[in-house]
């Protein structure tokens, strides 16, 4: 198993004196407390449901359309952490259907409600299908879900944002953007907190995942060298929201600080780590032809071919921020947590302008992608949507 940490360029978790500090309160609270986690079988949402977990809450339920993650999750806790005496239960659901309606019917009574649940990749904006799929998943079950925590009297509702909603650059990071406008609006009758962070390293579908797949499968492997990113481990992924959901004021968003312990690094340079780990050394390929043809005898001789290249797909930001210049901070509560201070600042005619023009556009059963992107930088008039015609299912 690689070793995470070293490949992100890092000797030590980031959040350690956080949790030590507030780990008294935070299981005092926790195992006082009742949680659904939705969309708890993707990697931060297991990440969470672990933190969870451990502090022995009195009820834990957890909901995900994805039934074998969902198995994994449990066989995970059950090897791990073993049994608690408080309330847990999967369930496999679609928080847009009807059974899950019928779900929070039977039951609904949560102190804290923590929506995970996402389409995080940039290549969802390829086609104007997903795009909506996107837009109904990450803005739409986030506000019916806020309803029905209103409904339940919840004290809290968590949802998870991300990086890319600051000053976004593609249609992922706007839907976040719009996500937390309906969150800022809500939060007049629910306390609500959420997080921003850093690429979770190999979490699901993300490109660090796909190097085990590209092992497995023996394959090439791939990366672009000119994009820097930060990562955050799983595990510091649920302390994160962990935190910003049970200690987190009214619209707070918590944030990784940017400090000499979270380290940007490019893609490429960690290929290098892990095939290194693997115990291979990197053989640089010049075209995806050459790559897919190494493949098949380098592996053999202790080294594995590599295709590095510059990125032009949509959507991809050339730096990552966490926050915006007209964002108000607090950068002293926390030793390498930061928190951005909400007032709830909320435009609703254009709130509900937005939910008009989707509903029709279903109705209608047509929409373009243009259409969706006027739409979406009517909502954020800085959005400056970088579009290039290309994607990454274009790539290897």
């Amino acid at each position: 198993m690689v070793s995470i940490l070293s490949l992100i360029g890092r000797e030590k978790e980031l959040f350690v004196h956080d949790i030590m500090s507030y780990e008294v309160e935070l299981r005092r609270i926790v195992s006082a407390s009742t949680f659904l986690v939705i969309g708890g079988a993707g990697s931060i949402g297991q990440a969470v449901v672990k933190e969870i977990f451990k502090r022995s809450p009195r009820k834990l339920h957890v909901v995900d359309i994805s039934e074998n993650n969902m198995v994994e999750l449990v066989r995970d806790i059950r090897s791990s952490y073993g049994y608690i005496d408080g309330d847990f239960q999967t369930f496999a659901l679609d928080v847009g259907s009807i059974e899950y309606d019928a779900f929070i019917k039977a039951d609904g009574k949560y102190d804290y409600v923590l929506n995970l649940s996402a389409l995080k990749h940039v290549r969802s904006e390829k086609d104007p299908f997903t795009l909506m799929r996107m837009i109904d998943v990450n803005i739409f079950n986030t506000e019916k879900t806020l309803l029905q925590s209103i409904a339940n009297k919840s004290l809290k509702y968590f949802c998870v944002s991300t990086d890319k909603a600051a000053n976004p650059v593609n249609m992922m990071g706007a839907s976040k953007r719009i996500m937390e406008m309906y969150l800022m609006r809500r939060s007049l009758e629910i306390n609500i907190s959420t997080a921003r962070f850093a690429n979770v390293a190999f979490s699901d579908g993300s490109l660090l995942y796909g190097f085990n797949q590209r092992i497995q499968k023996r394959q090439p492997i791939v990366a672009p060298q000119d994009i820097k990113r930060y990562f955050v481990t799983p595990k510091e992924s649920g302390e994160l929201c962990l935190m910003s959901c049970i200690f987190g004021e009214n619209r707070d968003i918590f944030f990784p600080k940017l400090s000499e312990k979270l380290h940007l690094i490019t893609f490429a340079e960690i290929a290098v780590k892990y095939l290194e780990q693997m115990g291979y050394e990197p053989y640089l390929c010049s075209s995806e032809d050459e790559a897919r043809r190494l493949a098949k005898m380098l592996p053999e001789q202790g080294k594995w071919p590599c295709l590095f290249t510059d990125s032009d797909t949509t959507g991809e930001k050339d730096f990552e921020e966490f926050f915006t210049d007209n964002e108000r901070l607090d950068m002293v509560r926390f030793q390498n947590l930061g928190i951005i201070k909400n007032e709830p600042i909320f435009d609703d005619t254009a709130l509900e302008i937005f939910v008009r023009c989707i509903d029709d556009w279903k109705k209608a059963g047509s929409w373009s992608k243009d259409e969706v992107v006027n739409l979406f930088c009517r909502m954020i008039p800085e959005f400056g949507h970088k579009e290039t015609g290309k994607y990454l299912d274009g790539k290897m």
